[in-house]
């Protein structure tokens, strides 16, 4: 199989990590440079019409996109360790809370940088400077919610490190990056930890 993924970009990013804690090996990763246009060439749109970033190409010649169905894909190749659930009672509610850091943290940072970073400009025109401020604002308060949360729990889902921390962590980072977001400087010393925590496993730096 060969993973098409892309330098700095978060939801590569996301199935980079998801394969580094499952420790899965002979998986060949191939770099797509988003800055030079690649993702938008004739050769790429093969792989995916949308132009969008990771694609795993399957064995069989298939094209499987969209982060978390490759990640479930995966999951459902290498049950161990377990990252998405035990059963459906499990999986459902750390479905519920990577979706959360999907829709209300990930995709909010997302427009966020997209329309508010001028290194962005090229990739999102026309920029919307006000709805990126307004994002923004939204994702201070996704955060100071999940700092709340991380409070009483060790993990986004609860006890254990899921692919809900996958989510959350890669949306951090790209916010610490592009934004200079620290959540430990905007008075959120839990999600910060938590960060911390994340920041040393090997899997963050795949």
């Amino acid at each position: 199989m060969k993973l098409y993924v892309s330098e700095r970009a978060p939801n590569p990013r996301r199935v980079q990590m998801f394969v580094a804690e499952k420790g899965i090996a002979g998986l060949e990763q191939v770099r797509v440079a988003i800055g030079a246009d690649e993702h938008k060439s004739a050769a790429f749109r093969a792989l995916n019409p949308l132009a969008r970033l990771p694609v795993l190409e399957l064995d069989d010649g298939r094209m499987l996109c969209e982060t978390r169905a490759i990640c479930s894909y995966l999951e459902g190749l290498h049950p161990e360790p377990n990252l998405m659930g035990e059963g459906f009672d499990e999986r459902a509610f750390i479905e519920m809370a990577d979706r959360r850091m999907e829709w209300y943290l990930f995709l909010g940072i997302t427009n966020w940088i997209r329309h508010t970073h001028p290194g962005l400009a090229p990739l999102e025109q026309p920029q919307f400077a006000d709805f990126g401020r307004s994002q923004g604002e939204k994702v201070r308060e996704v955060a100071r919610w999940l700092d709340g949360e991380l409070a009483a729990q060790p993990f986004v889902a609860g006890g254990r490190f899921t692919i809900a921390d996958i989510t959350a962590f890669c949306a951090i980072e790209f916010a610490r990056g592009l934004m200079k977001f620290v959540p430990g400087k905007e008075g959120m010393a839990n999600l910060q930890a938590w960060r911390d925590r994340l920041a040393a496993r090997p899997s963050a730096s795949s």
